[in-house]
């Protein structure tokens, strides 16, 4: 059942959807997927998957940064935490910390214009990394970090004239469900001064 949620931070609630369930402890937000739920659309069918659980607030009008440590209670093939941009059901776009087919927590970004385009970034050891999705001007940059200090490049994209929501997403695509912890999260409006200095 879709409800709001006050997240240290974040000067809006935030709203949840999507097939499981969002809670705070503190600083701190979980969230739990339930089975089979994922947001893709697929490049060659069309066919799309649009139930995993959303935590949202409307983004400011101008550049911002938001970051998260995540930790994922890996056990099935793309298991998730993700950072997202949500739009609507064909714009959008999500920063994972995922299970690859290999049974490695690797990083993965998925931009959605009416359909998905879906790339691996790196791999990590353990359950742990950190996740930061940036707005410059009309352009989203997406990075990731081993220890929440040096940040790896990912992705730089636009969605166009559309101006998305942020927030959190869990997924578990294959599996019987999926619980990720969002912590130390950083939600500021300041502008990213580099793409690719590790700042």
């Amino acid at each position: 059942m879709p409800n709001d949620l006050v997240v240290a931070g974040f000067q809006d609630v935030m709203r949840s959807s999507g097939q499981g369930r969002w809670r705070v402890d503190g600083t701190t937000v979980i969230g739990d997927a339930d089975a089979r739920t994922d947001l893709f659309v697929d490049p060659g069918s069309g066919a799309e998957t649009l139930n995993a659980p959303r935590l949202l607030t409307t983004a400011p009008d101008g550049d911002f940064q938001l970051s998260a440590r995540v930790e994922v209670s890996f056990s099935d093939t793309f298991d998730a935490a993700v950072l997202l941009l949500w739009s609507d059901e064909r714009t959008w776009a999500k920063l994972c910390f995922e299970y690859s087919p290999q049974g490695q927590p690797m990083v993965v970004s998925v931009v959605t214009r009416d359909v998905s385009d879906d790339a691996n970034s790196f791999t990590a050891d353990g359950s742990t990394a950190w996740l930061r999705v940036s707005r410059a001007g009309r352009a989203y940059a997406f990075h990731a970090s081993i220890d929440g200090l040096t940040w790896d490049f990912v992705r730089n994209f636009s969605l166009g004239d559309a101006r998305p929501d942020v927030g959190f997403e869990v997924q578990a695509p294959v599996g019987a469900g999926c619980s990720s912890t969002f912590s130390e999260i950083s939600y500021a409006t300041s502008t990213l001064s580099d793409l690719r200095d590790g700042s």
